[in-house]
């Protein structure tokens, strides 16, 4: 079996005090408590700001060995230039203090925006910029603009491979040459359980698999029972083994290249009813 890598989307939320992290915890040492509680957290205020690298630096200082981050590229990249014109933004957010991470850096995930749609040029440029391993990223993060003077990050500890992932909220991504594109650039197709609202394919387009659980009936909100996780369990399990599961909702009829593992990472974002951590901690469970 490939690793599995369990977690949250995010660490810092108001009703998660006193209910998953004990009365008192002081803010700053939440990362500290949750990073013991779960092997996985996706940083997702990469998302709507570029952070700084005394914060990576910070959140790599606060988790254990063998940690995990997954890293949420920024919005201005994907929801504002919508893929266009983004090698300088794409150079900031490397250089904005990721290598900071060192070994625990995992996946990029870049996140489409619901209005994106597919066209073939305009993605395969983007899925060609990115840096396939931390020497390459550093190589692009070296032309950053202006804005970075003095807040940029240009020192990699190590070459090491890098990860990319992509979730698609558009219906016209429902093309077998979109899935074919990922395959080349081995790039992952995310599976995004979204309550029924965007797609929630689940084609294998990388070496790795990754997972994002947004609410079984309600977005960000509700939780996963048992039969739910259950399910989710036996399809990490599959895939984590090479396989692909038997109930697979497919977009191309060809097969992924065969393998005798895959990496997985998934993570709960239903994190407004605090039902998150405790989900992603019953799917270990479930799968140990």
């Amino acid at each position: 079996m490939g690793a599995i890598y369990i977690g949250i989307s995010g660490w810092r939320y108001e009703p998660w005090r006193g209910v998953f992290y004990p009365p008192g915890l002081v803010q700053a040492r939440e990362l500290d408590y949750a990073s013991r509680y779960l092997p996985t957290i996706e940083i997702n205020g990469s998302f709507y700001a570029l952070q700084r690298p005394a914060s990576y630096a910070a959140w790599y200082a606060a988790t254990p060995p063998g940690f995990v981050f997954a890293v949420k590229g920024n919005r201005f990249i994907t929801h504002m230039l919508k893929l266009r014109g983004i090698e300088t933004p794409l150079a900031n957010v490397l250089a904005s203090g990721v290598f900071a991470l060192r070994e625990k850096l995992g996946p990029i995930l870049w996140q489409f925006p619901p209005q994106l749609r597919f066209e073939p040029d305009k993605i395969e440029r983007f899925l060609a910029l990115l840096p396939v391993d931390t020497g390459q990223a550093l190589a692009i993060a070296r032309g950053h603009d202006e804005k970075m003077a003095g807040r940029s990050l240009l020192e990699i500890d190590a070459v090491r491979p890098l990860r990319h992932a992509v979730e698609v909220r558009h219906d016209s991504f429902r093309d077998e040459a979109f899935i074919a594109l990922l395959r080349r650039y081995n790039v992952a197709l995310v599976v995004a359980d979204t309550a029924g609202k965007w797609p929630d394919w689940e084609d294998v387009t990388a070496d790795f698999v990754y997972i994002r659980l947004h609410g079984e009936h309600e977005l960000y909100a509700s939780g996963y029972e048992d039969a739910s996780l259950e399910r989710w369990a036996s399809k990490i399990r599959s895939w984590s083994e090479g396989r692909q599961p038997e109930d697979a909702r497919l977009v191309s009829s060809v097969p992924p290249l065969k393998t005798t593992s895959r990496d997985v990472y998934c993570y709960f974002d239903n994190d407004i009813k605090v039902r998150a951590p405790f989900d992603a901690k019953r799917l270990i469970e479930l799968l140990a």
